[in-house]
């Protein structure tokens, strides 16, 4: 969680260096999500985003929740499940991006909102677990007002944000969590089919849109 954390941290500081982090050249220079320029094949814009943030409220928005939703999931996942569900789901995120939103996209809210679908994940998969299902419950009205905010505000990625959180879920059910119970060897490899399936369909809409 630091890594990533310091990371966007950083590469905020050296595009304020470049030009500004609102000035669109520096995202794209950087790796924003371009549409156009996925489909001629520069593919890691799909992955930079993730990393990238435009302007001060909003890097410091999503330092601030990485920080404390990520300790939260890193404590339960364990660190490489915690990076498996945060990078997967902020590139199924960009993914969804890619075909339903035309615009440059930057911003970790496609991963953030993985971590929140990871939540969801411990509430359905373990819903005997009292203390689970109310950590779970806590998040489920924050992750409501964020969407019903998304719809009424064009600026934000609702697709991103709604691609990350179904990313998250599904990668979380694949990499399971330890130390709870194991999720069963059928449930995961159904969920990585789907997971393929749906990743794939998406990248070819988004090629041929």
């Amino acid at each position: 969680m630091y890594f990533f954390l310091g990371l966007q941290i950083l590469l905020f500081l050296v595009m304020t260096l470049f030009g500004g982090s609102q000035n669109s050249n520096v995202l794209v220079f950087f790796g924003a999500k371009v549409n156009i320029l996925i489909q001629q094949g520069q593919w890691w814009r799909l992955i930079m985003p993730i990393f990238l943030h435009s302007g001060l409220m909003h890097i410091a928005v999503n330092s601030v929740t990485l920080y404390f939703i990520g300790m939260q999931i890193e404590s339960l996942f364990g660190h490489w499940r915690f990076t498996l569900i945060y990078l997967l789901s902020g590139i199924v995120g960009n993914i969804a991006s890619f075909v339903f939103n035309m615009g440059i996209s930057v911003g970790a809210s496609t991963a953030l909102f993985g971590l929140f679908g990871a939540f969801f994940m411990l509430v359905e998969a373990f819903r005997q677990n009292t203390a689970i299902r109310a950590m779970g419950q806590q998040f489920a009205l924050f992750i409501v007002l964020n969407l019903a905010f998304d719809l009424f505000n064009p600026g934000i990625d609702l697709a991103g944000h709604v691609g990350g959180l179904l990313g998250g879920f599904l990668v979380a059910n694949i990499v399971g969590v330890p130390r709870i119970r194991s999720v069963s060897v059928l449930r995961r490899i159904i969920t990585l089919i789907i997971l393929v399936l749906a990743s794939g369909i998406f990248l070819y809409m988004g090629f041929t849109n």
